[in-house]
């Protein structure tokens, strides 16, 4: 019988793998600890978790609150491992990282079609490799240099990325459109920005409380991240106090016209899908903690009662250009037996890249049985996820899973009321989608 090869125990990984496994279709998965160490990784057991405990909200009216619901539906390991090693947190879900990982580790070792072996992979031609019909990179967002390399001659120079500066971006209903105006600096007619203009007193309070904001520590392995071409907003705001109106808030070109005038400076908001429900704070990666985020980015004009979908981060992530180098399937066009999976492909988080091997082993799964199975419906948690990594954008980013990512709902409610109809409508059709699909 034909074998698949998956490099990489993490969370993804063994997701994948399991999913496999549980089709009965041998898979090898290949693990470089505790041979070799990332600069994160410091336990010999798979599905470590490195920067946090926990696997953020389990309400099912959050987006990642119906995706752990989806996968548990589609019996995930990671869940199962989640709940037995859950630790008391409120409504999120938070683990025992060490029973978490013990838990994740027994499963995959108990498994009579997995085999664990101990090694790294450094190149995708490795001679090791030739035996599998498919092979699966889950090698996570601190992929070894070698094997980096190795995958950038499959796809191209200048398709894959070391470093992930991310922006907040927000739902448009929540933005107060009575300050806040379409407009581009160069094309009047152009409606993809949304400006929130700052007077000169405002402008001096953000700035003051964006310098003095709490800040992420950067670990040794990402302090290289501040290059020039994409510096932190506050370590901009830092240069000097009027860097920033010079910058990402120069306000050339936008007219208030609410006043007829140019404001003192301007913080623009691009459109962050076709349907216009979601922005991106342009310019705003950052480094500031979450609750600092939330705090200091209300003082901008417009944004006093924002609904944040996405928090904004610098940290070191390698991802792929998913939408110019995958296929819909999560393989490379330019070489169809290589599958990537979790982190790599452009997710972001422990439960988006667990997500993510999870359909990728289970899409296997139905392939080797000559069998197709279509992706959940956009309007799912993990639909959303998998559309993100298929749709063209001029400035791909790795995203959470977030309602934002979800087609809209074409109907006005109130913001409390519109998260339970986003959640009703995903439950909804991702039950349906599983009797239709996955109901034997």
């Amino acid at each position: 019988m034909e074998k698949i090869a998956v490099i990489g125990g993490g969370l993804a990984g063994c997701e994948c793998a399991m999913q496999l496994a549980k089709a009965e279709i041998p898979v090898v998965l290949f693990e470089m600890k505790p041979d070799k160490y990332s600069e994160a990784h410091h336990i010999p057991s798979l599905a470590e978790l490195v920067c946090s405990n926990s696997l953020r909200s389990g309400d099912l009216s959050t987006a990642v609150g119906i995706l752990k619901k989806e996968m548990e539906s589609l019996d995930s390991v990671i869940m199962k491992a989640a709940m037995q090693a859950r630790v008391p947190a409120g409504s999120a879900v938070a683990v025992d990282r060490d029973i978490f990982s013990g838990l994740v580790t027994k499963a995959i070792e108990d498994e009579k079609f997995i085999t664990i072996v101990r090694k790294e992979i450094t190149s995708l031609d490795d001679p090791e490799l030739a035996e599998f019909s498919k092979i699966v990179i889950a090698a996570g967002p601190l992929a070894s240099e070698s094997l980096t390399e190795s995958l950038i001659a499959k796809i191209g120079g200048g398709r894959l990325y070391f470093y992930d500066a991310i922006a907040p971006i927000v739902s448009k209903d929540s933005i107060n459109m009575d300050i806040a105006f379409f407009g581009s600096r160069y094309k009047p007619e152009d409606d993809d920005y949304l400006n929130c203009p700052m007077s000169e007193e405002q402008y001096a309070a953000f700035l003051d409380e964006l310098k003095k904001g709490e800040r992420v520590v950067p670990r040794d392995f990402e302090k290289e991240i501040h290059f020039e071409g994409c510096l932190p907003i506050e370590e901009m705001a830092d240069r000097g106090d009027k860097t920033l109106t010079f910058g990402p808030l120069k306000p050339v070109g936008l007219i208030d016209p609410r006043t007829g005038e140019m404001a003192y400076a301007v913080v623009q908001l691009r459109a962050e899908n076709k349907e216009k429900t979601s922005f991106n704070l342009v310019g705003f990666q950052t480094k500031l903690k979450y609750p600092e985020q939330k705090r200091i980015f209300k003082m901008i004009p417009g944004l006093e009662d924002v609904e944040f979908l996405r928090l904004g981060s610098i940290h070191r992530n390698t991802y792929v250009n998913a939408p110019e180098v995958l296929d819909e399937n999560l393989a490379l066009k330019s070489d169809p037996r290589v599958y990537l999976a979790g982190q790599i492909t452009g997710v972001e988080g422990y439960l988006e890249s667990a997500a993510c091997g999870l359909w990728v082993g289970l899409l296997l799964a139905h392939q080797m049985k000559g069998h197709t199975v279509p992706a959940p419906p956009l309007e799912t948690s993990m639909g959303a996820l998998l559309g993100h990594l298929r749709e063209q954008k001029k400035n791909f980013q790795p995203s959470n899973v977030q309602f934002g990512l979800m087609p809209a709902l074409n109907k006005r409610a109130p913001k409390k009321a519109r998260k339970e109809l986003y959640a009703k409508r995903a439950i909804e059709l991702f039950d349906n989608w599983l009797k239709e699909n996955l109901t034997e």
